[in-house]
């Protein structure tokens, strides 16, 4: 009779199982107390498996422990211990079921079989494959869902070598036929890479499923090889919105953008199939790379009209789409409808950068201080962002936060803080985050060594320069080599560069446009004219590189500065497009060198014809008609500057104790202002002893001569070098950044303050480094 009532509640449990009403289960229990049928291990058996299912473990596990512990010893069966291990386990209370699992008398395939799968829902990947394992060495052999359930763990983590010993098991037990586990050996070899054997798994099987099938097209997507992709997508008796989904996807993750947006209306018109949320998500990744917003658009509506759920992956891809097609106030207008919870880090930055690509700083900063959980990818977006957008001060303050309260900056975030304090010649700052990428070991990362070699070539230390390049040459990079070649260049060391060039030549690393560029201004410094033509000619014949102004613009400087004025101006004659200022700029400046006033008339001309507030070009031509002897000229044309107004605002910068000083001509603001004044002073009188004769010529305003020495020595480079030698101790190289090209007096003065002080000062204008020491320039007084 107590059997017979047992057999009737267990009947009652699994009825209550299939209609997931955990109210009744328990009230079950709690007749089968009252009634005393809890001596039946069947019926307690049958509780336990029923608190085991997912609707009752909930609120069940202490009810379920319970009545475990109180079963008799004697009447606990592995059926007993399993119900128990498979609550705990389906319910991801992966430590209890560890400790039942653990203290379990004796354990059956069932055992073994929770716990791989339990493992393998909670993401324990590795530990699924490990228990796997051992179930094998116990000498029990895994059922179908075991082996899936491994297999998906191996796929998951890429473990080919323990997938192939579950392959080998699936053969040993004769399961390869058998399809969901024919799929699993299938889809843990695409996952892998292994794509022959992946074919030859799928070709042997004797019955294949729409998974089978979309698992291989799925992997050929992945590999990149779209071809065999549609070709197995062709060749499907069925198809499921996966099938669809894996080509879509396939095309737009291998950057066939165009492809996906065909794949997409092919599938709407040539199939009764409803695009999904995945769908609509790769769909509108393709837009976004496109750039096509009307068609993202097309797709935003038809999201609205036909109800494709709004899940988080479809609301994040309407904002990339909207901020990388810059619609970026529609991709706020999704933001702001969205629930915040369903956005991710990649539609904030997304939008983030889209107010980068415009400009608005103010809004982007907004974006970045409301995201919640920044990822490297956002900070190094903004600091981008800032850097792209001339403003270096915010960018280095933002990166020194993210070094404080941010998460590690990547190999990116460093290259792009790196070109910050390149543009501002920080050098010491520099060194910091040098040591910085030393200590992460992301020194080696191509991007963050070519960074760090700009930094020291356009801070003027050449030698580190070279060291940082010595250390990455073995790469063959032509960005690296080249990097090195213009810093070479622009540091007046022409010869070094050619043979750089040669060399790079030698070792098999192809120029490209910016290295000829590079070689050609070394040519140019050098006075290598020969060499120099044979250079231009041999990147239109060799290297099939088609002149740009820029390489123009160095024959011109090429010929000009060795005196072949005539030459120069025919090649510009000659030239298929208009030459630009710089061009006419650089033919000018030879002038006065050689003296060719005539000339120079007409190449300030035309560059005041191209640049029309080119105060430059009055300062060189003025200098010209100043070294022939044409004083009159020379006075005419300042006043003609002055009549027209035209003046350019100087400014120089120096970086000294992690900090960028900025001064302009007669600089009031300065908080030391009275110290570099007093110290200017007395630099200037001191290298009047020295025998410096100061050029009142180059001073435009219409004023007496012990005025216009007093505005001659307040020149901005001459302030910048008058803080730092009194910010610096004795013998300190002074590194002076100035935005124009230095006028005749400031350098012909820094020549005298180099020997006075007894410093070695590099100066780094519009034009290029000029190292000053013991009174002589590196520039040969030509630039």
């Amino acid at each position: 009779m107590v059997a017979s009532a047992g057999d009737h509640y267990a009947r009652l449990l699994r009825l209550c199982e299939t209609a997931a009403n955990p109210g009744a289960g328990r009230a079950i229990h709690a007749r089968a107390v009252k009634a005393g049928l809890l001596a039946s291990a069947y019926l307690c058996n049958n509780l336990l498996s029923y608190y085991a299912e997912p609707a009752a473990a909930s609120s069940g596990f202490r009810e379920a422990r319970r009545l475990f512990d109180e079963i008799p010893a004697a009447q606990r069966n592995v059926f007993t211990w399993n119900s128990l291990l498979s609550m705990y386990a389906k319910s991801g209370r992966l430590a209890d079921a560890r400790a039942v699992f653990a203290g379990m008398p004796e354990r059956d395939a069932v055992s073994w079989t929770v716990m791989v799968v339990g493992l393998n829902r909670a993401g324990r990947f590795g530990e699924a494959v490990r228990n796997f394992l051992d179930m094998v060495a116990d000498g029990l052999a895994p059922s179908q869902f075991t082996l899936t359930n491994v297999l998906s763990s191996c796929a998951a983590t890429e473990a080919g070598r323990a997938g192939r010993k579950v392959h080998s098991f699936v053969v040993k037990l004769g399961l390869s036929s058998c399809v969901p586990v024919a799929n699993s050996v299938l889809n843990m070899y695409g996952k892998c890479g292994d794509a022959e054997t992946a074919r030859a798994v799928f070709e042997r099987m004797p019955m294949r499923s729409v998974s089978s099938w979309n698992a291989m097209v799925s992997l050929n997507a992945h590999l990149g090889r779209m071809d065999l992709a549609l070709s197995v997508f062709e060749s499907m008796p069925d198809r499921t919105i996966i099938s669809w989904n894996a080509v879509i996807a396939g095309y737009n993750q291998n950057g066939l953008d165009a492809k996906a947006l065909w794949f997409f209306t092919r599938m709407l018109s040539d199939s009764s199939m409803e695009p999904d949320d995945i769908t609509i998500t790769s769909v509108l990744s393709a837009c976004a790379n496109l750039g096509m917003v009307s068609i993202g658009k097309q797709v935003h509506a038809y999201i609205l009209r036909s109800g494709v759920p709004y899940t988080c992956q479809v609301t994040n891809a309407l904002i990339s789409m909207y901020a990388k097609s810059g619609s970026v106030e529609n991709a706020r207008g999704v933001m702001d409808q969205a629930v915040v919870a369903d956005l991710n880090v990649i539609s904030f930055t997304a939008l983030l950068e889209g107010y980068v690509k415009l400009g608005d700083m103010k809004r982007a900063r907004e974006i970045f201080d409301v995201m919640s959980n920044r990822d490297v990818v956002a900070w190094t977006a903004m600091i981008v962002g800032y850097q792209q957008n001339g403003q270096n001060d915010e960018a280095m303050e933002l990166f020194r936060l993210m070094v404080r309260s941010g998460p590690e900056p990547n190999s990116y975030t460093l290259a792009a803080v790196l070109s910050v304090c390149a543009s501002l010649a920080c050098l010491e700052y520099g060194k910091q985050i040098h040591c910085k990428a030393i200590r992460s070991l992301q020194e080696q990362s191509s991007s963050v060594s070519n960074a760090i070699l700009t930094v020291y070539a356009r801070s003027g230390n050449l030698p580190w320069a070279r060291r940082v390049f010595d250390r990455v040459r073995w790469r063959k990079e032509t960005v690296t080599w080249t990097s090195m070649i213009v810093a070479l260049a622009q540091h007046g060391l022409g010869e070094d560069a050619v043979g750089l060039f040669e060399e790079m030549l030698r070792v098999g690393v192809k120029p490209d446009c910016i290295t000829y560029v590079g070689v050609l201004s070394a040519c140019a410094h050098a006075g290598f004219v020969d060499q120099g033509k044979r250079y231009y000619q041999q990147m239109q014949d060799t290297h099939a590189i088609v002149p740009e102004m820029s390489h123009y613009a160095c024959m011109v400087d090429l010929l000009a500065r060795s005196g072949l004025l005539s030459d120069a101006q025919e090649f510009i004659q000659q030239m298929p497009v208009e030459p630009d200022a710089i061009t006419w700029g650089s033919l000018l400046s030879a002038c006065r060198v050689h003296k060719d006033a005539d000339l120079a008339e007409l190449a300030a001309e035309k560059l005041l014809s191209v640049d029309p507030d080119n105060s430059g070009a009055y300062s060189a031509l003025s200098n010209v008609y100043s070294a022939c002897g044409r004083w009159n000229d020379a006075a005419k044309t300042w006043k003609r500057r002055k009549d027209k107004a035209v003046k350019e605002t100087g400014f120089s910068w120096t970086h000294i104790h992690n900090r960028v000083h900025v001064f302009g001509a007669d600089d009031a603001l300065h908080p030391q202002r009275d110290a570099v004044y007093r110290t200017a002073a007395k630099m200037w009188q001191d290298i009047k002893k020295a025998g410096s004769v100061p050029d009142l010529q180059s001073v435009l305003h219409d004023v007496d001569d012990e005025l216009k020495e007093e505005m001659l020595s307040r020149h901005s480079e001459k302030l910048a070098i008058a803080f730092g030698l009194i910010s610096t101790p004795e013998g300190t190289t002074l590194r002076i950044m100035k935005n124009l090209r230095v006028c005749n007096d400031c350098h012909t003065a820094i020549k005298f303050i180099s020997k006075v002080s007894d410093r070695e000062i590099i100066l780094r204008d519009a034009t290029r480094f000029h190292h000053f020491r013991d009174g002589l320039c590196s520039c040969k007084d030509y630039w």
